[in-house]
């Protein structure tokens, strides 16, 4: 059996207003490479918070993250930085792309930082986008894209470095139903095809039956997790 390309260890995560509240609480999670797991539970349950401390955007007070070998304790803040830009992509719920670049801009904005040639860089970058959709859109900036279109543009983006991992946190969460499907359903083709490790946080039930592994985070705390036999059939 494979290692995990990810493991948290005891992690915690508090905030100390008049009284500590733990936002993440001893929470140890096992990521297996090409998994997709989906993390749920209701609002201030801690599941943004956990990603961004799997993503190595926040530190936790104590416990632990390996990350493909890399201990995130024993790195710097550029440490961290390279990491995320190597190993990490990331998906977000408002998109986070940089408005006056094309759509194939803002694909190539990660290699770019890794200073991959230019011929490779443009070439990943179209394939990209032509995977998620956006052959015809690659000039188009953001806001003259639909929402679904953007995020579309933020999977390719996550994707440039083909990274270890792929953490989304709420990435349906601004679409209309139809459209979030849609992007579900691209998650769901890029692990199933190229066997990208997904870790997803979602309020969107039709999320769960594309996991391997649904986790449920209530009040800081894994509550349960639910294996999925029908994920990959």
């Amino acid at each position: 059996m494979e290692e995990p390309i990810l493991r948290a260890i005891s992690l915690n995560k508090a905030f100390f207003l008049g009284e500590t509240i733990y936002a993440v609480n001893n929470v140890s999670l096992s990521v297996e490479p090409g998994e997709f797991i989906v993390i749920m539970g209701p609002s201030g349950g801690g599941k943004s918070t956990l990603l961004s401390l799997l993503g190595g955007l926040d530190r936790p007070i104590s416990g632990e993250i390996i990350l493909d070998g890399s201990r995130y304790s024993l790195l710097n803040e550029n440490g961290l930085s390279s990491l995320r830009r190597e190993k990490l992509g990331f998906v977000f719920q408002f998109f986070n792309l940089i408005p006056h670049l094309t759509a194939m801009e803002n694909v190539t904005l990660p290699m770019r930082f890794l200073g991959r040639d230019e011929a490779t860089i443009r070439d990943k970058a179209s394939n990209l986008l032509d995977a998620v959709g956006l052959s015809a859109r690659k000039n188009h900036r953001p806001l003259q894209m639909s929402g679904g279109e953007q995020q579309r543009v933020a999977i390719a983006r996550a994707l440039a470095n083909s990274p270890k991992m792929v953490l989304a946190d709420e990435p349906t969460g601004n679409l209309d139903s139809k459209t979030s499907g849609e992007i579900a359903t691209l998650f769901r083709r890029f692990n199933a095809e190229i066997k990208q490790t997904f870790v997803v946080v979602s309020h969107d039930e039709s999320m769960t039956q594309y996991a391997d592994r649904v986790v449920h985070m209530r009040d800081g705390r894994i509550v349960g997790i639910d294996e999925n036999p029908e994920a990959h059939r």
